[in-house]
């Protein structure tokens, strides 16, 4: 049985796209694989607390050193870590904002990204990189939604798209480099162009599934 993380992070409900699509793909992944188990968290509309002081005092503080406070500052993203950690597969929805992701979905980033338990600092094997991912053998699938289009190498928009390569980075920073991006695109166009972007990634995503 494989464990699958479902994730929506847009703030919108019934007119999300990201969400849809993301819906769709999980429903079609279970008729190939209903022995599966899907575990579903809403951080669209159940934000993730943005990192405080207190948080970054406990997250730098050995847990054998951490306060009782320190402890609950932490609460929420050990249970966020665990939940990645004990994940084989993610499906995230993850709207444009702004060329970049939500802050919902960056406060998720930030509260995932923990020293010792995602990623370790050793400086010593690569002083060029000294950041080691602790996280491996998993694969990411992300539905990307934007309400322009364009973003392609060489088209209007790439050197805009904040959003891919960020995903990319921050995850890759912990080991997860097997990622798929599916997009949709001209969501504030709508008409023809959405309509045509909507059935690129069904298509997409019934290949990706059915593989």
């Amino acid at each position: 049985m494989i464990n699958l993380l479902h994730i929506d992070a847009s703030p919108r409900g019934d007119r999300s796209h990201s969400r849809k699509m993301t819906r769709e793909f999980v429903e079609t992944w279970q008729q190939f694989h209903p022995q599966d188990r899907v575990i579903y968290r809403d951080i669209g509309r159940n934000p993730i607390p943005h990192v405080t002081e207190a948080w970054i005092a406990a997250a730098f503080t050995p847990p054998e050193e951490r306060s009782p406070k320190m402890q609950e500052a932490l609460r929420i993203s050990d249970e966020l870590v665990d939940e990645l950690l004990a994940t084989d597969i993610y499906v995230m929805s993850v709207p444009m904002y702004n060329w970049s992701v939500t802050s919902g979905f960056k406060a998720y980033i930030d509260n995932i990204v923990r020293i010792d338990r995602t990623w370790a600092y050793i400086p010593d094997e690569n002083p060029e990189f000294p950041y080691k991912p602790l996280v491996q053998g998993k694969k990411m699938f992300v539905i990307a939604s934007r309400g322009d289009g364009g973003f392609a190498p060489g088209e209007r928009n790439h050197q805009r798209d904040l959003q891919i390569p960020l995903i990319k980075e921050v995850f890759g920073m912990l080991g997860i480099t097997d990622i798929t991006f599916i997009t949709v695109e001209n969501d504030e166009y709508g008409g023809q162009k959405l309509t045509d972007s909507l059935a690129a990634a069904r298509s997409r995503i019934s290949e990706l599934v059915a593989a």
